[in-house]
């Protein structure tokens, strides 16, 4: 009889995974210094090396969802190397932020980019930027907790919503452990292991086809798997060389520039030279990337060769009912489950269908397939990359919104420093509370969809409309009236272009989706509701609409008055 995929987890995997996470919270321990003050926890005293914090970024990027969801792109109907395309504008980015967002965040002792931004334009504009930052954060890092619950449940046999507790509490007690000086730290551990571990991957695949290298490279080449430039211009598109370049950077100069997940650590630094160091040289994550983007390509031949199990064509097909065995024979006869073929004169493929948990390919490969100890390790190295992302973002909305109260930025912090850090990690475990339990909400929506666009998408709604406030506070100008107007409307036209929202309202009240394709904006095919505007172009859609906003519409008196008392108190300090 066919063994269930978490008996493949024996006890010795068990042993490194405890043993990881035990190594990985004492080192955390041992690199947390001093925690006396908010300046201690939240800025690492403003003391860590670059290549630290530079490893911290790279981490926090990759996560599980890079590791995990990029292989399974390769499963997709007619998936490729498009993807790496999104290197063009990230890497362009990354050194706007390094050469100019960095200079005039340590001109003052800030705490996060919500902090410049309200003592350039006003506290109403700090306000909206950080409600904008805990928006954005509970949609997108909710992707992350269940990426990471994935491997979880393959190993452990475990109800999917008890693994989204688990890496809950430990991504909570991380965190009240040592503040950013562990989160980096921990974080450089998860970045050395994804890099070795995704090399042990893809080499264990590659030595156990016949052939090698030369079939992952015949496999790659006849399924088209290795295209890497698309230069079409269908606005449904998502990996396009335009979208690269066009849409891209405004991302990245949102998520890496103003997103406090990202910024915080370039605070970690001890100036601004080191600061971007750290970012530029961060764009090593795209080698990452490709690394993957070939573990995706072996796994693809790998499967071409072997086949899949009756007990992974159950799990990646989502199929309930009867014995594995007899789910797969009947999957064989209705769905001609086949090896993946190519029809030389139109390009189109058939055979296995694309499968609803495509991302769940990988990881059951793990647990099948690598030996003893080793996918323990793995599995390790993505459950605590995971937290590592999640404890990050704790940490992030613990800062922001105490400074919503307190304005340590500007001295307003009245209480003393041990009742501050007290607060601190009060404000870290009701948000680690809340964002496992919207990871529930999340996962309900989640359906068919592919995990990297999914994650890329929820920060649609809000990378513009902060990147565009920032650029603003930049050049002085702006009104909190236009602002925030413009914010609205970017926010909206985002909603009635893009369809999560809609699917997570379909699950939850079971409402029909069917009137949504009288909108320009959507289409329905085969019942599923389809957009006709890949999500990227959101991001320098919001971005110029915010800004414009902001510029053309007049703020009144009062925000005119709290603006001018904002750079009274810049120039003071």
């Amino acid at each position: 009889m066919e063994k269930e995929i978490h008996e493949y987890f024996t006890a010795i995997d068990w042993m490194v995974v405890g043993g990881y996470l035990l190594l990985t919270t004492w080192v955390g321990h041992l690199m947390k210094g001093k925690q006396a003050s908010i300046r201690d926890f939240f800025l690492g005293g403003r003391s860590l090396p670059w290549p630290a914090v530079s490893g911290s970024i790279i981490a926090t990027e990759i996560s599980g969802v890079t590791f995990i969801g990029v292989p399974s792109m390769i499963f997709a109907m007619n998936g490729n190397f498009t993807y790496l395309q999104w290197a063009i504008g990230s890497i362009l980015a990354r050194v706007l932020v390094g050469w100019f967002f960095v200079r005039v965040y340590y001109e003052n002792e800030i705490y996060s980019p919500y902090d410049y931004m309200g003592m350039r334009l006003g506290n109403a504009a700090k306000t909206l930027t950080t409600l904008l930052f805990t928006i954005g954060s509970i949609l997108a890092q909710s992707v992350r907790v269940l990426i990471a619950a994935i491997p979880l449940e393959l190993a452990t046999g475990m109800p999917f919503w008890a693994c989204i507790v688990v890496i809950g509490l430990f991504a909570i007690g991380w965190t009240l452990m040592g503040g950013m000086r562990t989160v980096i730290w921990t974080d450089v551990m998860q970045f050395v292991l994804f890099l070795v571990g995704g090399l042990v991957c893809l080499f264990v695949i590659v030595a156990n086809l016949d052939g090698g290298w030369n079939t992952v490279i015949d496999v790659g080449q006849r399924f088209d798997r290795f295209r890497l430039i698309d230069g079409r211009l269908d606005p449904t598109l998502e990996w396009t060389l335009w979208v690269a370049i066009f849409a891209v950077p405004f991302q990245n100069l949102g998520i890496f520039g103003t997103d406090q997940l990202m910024a915080q650590r370039m605070f970690c630094c001890r100036n601004a030279k080191d600061a971007s160091k750290a970012i530029i040289t961060s764009s090593f994550s795209q080698v990452i990337t490709l690394m993957m983007l070939m573990v995706g390509v072996a796994l693809f031949a790998h499967y071409q060769e072997a086949g899949f199990s009756d007990r992974e064509l159950v799990k990646i097909l989502e199929v309930k009912g009867g014995t594995a065995s007899e789910v797969s024979a009947n999957l064989a006869t209705t769905l001609a489950v086949t090896p993946i073929s190519k029809n030389p004169e139109t390009g189109e493929e058939s055979g296995l269908p694309t499968p609803v948990k495509g991302d769940y390919i990988f990881p059951i490969w793990i647990v099948t397939n690598l030996p003893v100890g080793v996918r323990g390790l793995i599995l390790a190295a993505v459950f605590a990359a995971a937290i590592s992302s999640l404890d990050s973002i704790l940490a992030a909305l613990s800062q922001t919104t105490l400074s919503l109260f307190y304005h340590p930025e500007r001295g307003g912090a009245h209480l003393n420093e041990a009742v501050m850090l007290r607060k601190s990690r009060i404000l870290v475990v009701l948000w680690g509370i809340f964002l496992t339990g919207f990871a529930f909400v999340i996962e309900a929506s989640r359906g068919n969809f592919d995990i990297v666009p999914l994650a890329f998408a929820m920060t649609a709604y809000t990378v513009g409309p902060i990147l565009a406030i920032f650029l603003c506070a930049l050049i002085g100008k702006g009104s909190f009236r236009g602002l925030l107007f413009g914010t609205i409307v970017s926010m909206v036209i985002t909603m009635v272009v893009q369809t999560p929202v809609w699917n997570l309202l379909q699950k939850v009240s079971g409402m029909s989706l069917d009137w949504l394709g009288n909108l320009p904006t959507y289409n329905i095919v085969d019942g599923t509701l389809q957009a006709t505007i890949a999500f990227p172009w959101m991001w320098p859609l919001t971005t110029i609409i915010t800004f414009s906003f902001g510029l053309l519409i007049p703020g009144s008196g009062r925000g005119a008055r709290d603006n001018d008392a904002a750079n009274s108190v810049e120039a003071s300090g």
